[in-house]
């Protein structure tokens, strides 16, 4: 596995204002930036088509805008349990939308009123994009037990690629939520990434069918706090998590596999406890590269598209205590090379238009929705 260490970074413009201003990355690369909107507290975004995208806003809110930066709130949206790390999570279409005009997302949800919280994920229709609004609602997956505190939800969706044997499945990120040991464990979902059909029902193929029923919705266990979670253009699914203290980590998501945590991992115990790293124990899957200093990695996606010819099958992710976008090259499923590009300025997630654009959400109350493209 790979050791990622923190950069020193060239910055050639003020982050107040730097509408097509030109960023230069640790490596040399450069990327053209453009502000596109402002979101408080947003969480995720994703496409919708080629010409609208979806903002979740942690408060509690999903905004559908354009292109060109108008945007409208989605209607007849439910309530969440917004404090901490919790409320509004991923929005994300089905990748049949233009059919079935499906959308999912992801928040955090109370039977006590706040006393103890969970994360859940559901289904609803939207259809009209002049006035949009959520309809026929339905629930498809629940985080379990509810616990209290307000950290660790994870709650990352991502949809099997078209034409793969992932196609119509749905992928959810379970943190751990700050408890650790359940990670390891068959009666809850904490620490895990589950697979479901895109009902809700359980594939009959999943790893660990005979091991219970909530469990026979895993996909994979022992992970922590999986902010990003994506496909590449192979059709491999990979996640990024945060470490303890340090130690954060990019996985390649193989069925069945146990990626550790607790009980290895290449960061410590905020309390200088020692962790024993992955190569003292074989059976749990080691990440593919994983970061010391932390990086905070949140939010992920794989490069497509013409804008940066150079980059195709390259990975994205955001760096929230990296406060950086960040680029990663791999040669046979490892990472070669890692250029970050800082504006000082924690970034939350990124996603790449259709037409090879990179666009970045940044985090906070004043948040920046960026587009990048080639300064060429």
């Amino acid at each position: 596995m790979n050791k990622i260490f923190s950069f020193l970074f060239l910055m050639l413009f003020a982050c107040e204002s730097y509408a097509n201003s030109i960023i230069v990355g640790n490596l040399g690369s450069k990327i053209r930036g453009e502000v596109v909107s402002t979101f408080s507290y947003p969480w995720s975004f994703s496409f919708l088509n080629n010409d609208h995208l979806l903002v979740a806003t942690k408060p509690g809110k999903i905004w559908l805008m354009d292109s060109s930066g108008s945007k409208i709130e989605v209607e007849n949206m439910v309530s969440v349990e917004y404090g901490g790390q919790g409320g509004m999570g991923d929005v994300v279409p089905h990748p049949n939308y233009s059919e079935n005009y499906n959308i999912y997302f992801s928040y955090i949800t109370s039977d006590d009123g706040g006393k103890t919280r969970y994360a859940v994920v559901d289904r609803a229709i939207l259809r009209d994009l002049s006035s949009p609004k959520l309809e026929s609602r339905e629930r498809i997956w629940e985080q379990f037990p509810a616990v209290i505190g307000k950290g660790h939800f994870s709650h990352r969706i991502a949809f099997g690629p078209k034409g793969s044997v992932q196609e119509n499945k749905i992928f959810i990120t379970s943190g751990d939520r700050q408890m650790q040991d359940p990670a390891q464990m068959w009666d809850t979902n904490f620490g895990k990434i589950v697979r479901l059909n895109d009902d809700g029902s359980v594939p009959q193929d999943n790893p660990f069918k005979n091991r219970g029923e909530l469990a026979k919705t895993f996909w994979t266990t022992g992970h922590r706090n999986a902010l990003g979670l994506a496909f590449d253009q192979k059709n491999q699914l990979w996640a990024n998590e945060m470490g303890p203290r340090h130690g954060d980590e990019l996985n390649l998501i193989v069925p069945g596999s146990n990626y550790g945590w607790p009980l290895v991992s290449e960061g410590n115990h905020y309390n200088g406890a020692v962790i024993p790293p992955h190569d003292t124990r074989p059976e749990f899957t080691s990440p593919v590269a994983y970061w010391v200093p932390t990086l905070a990695p949140s939010g992920l996606t794989f490069y497509f598209g013409n804008e940066f010819k150079e980059w195709q099958g390259q990975a994205f992710l955001g760096g929230l205590k990296g406060k950086s976008l960040v680029r990663l090259k791999f040669k046979d499923e490892r990472v070669i090379e890692e250029e970050r590009f800082s504006w000082r300025v924690r970034v939350r997630d990124v996603e790449v238009q259709n037409n090879g654009s990179v666009w970045v959400i940044e985090d906070g109350s004043n948040a920046r929705l960026i587009k990048f493209s080639s300064p060429n």
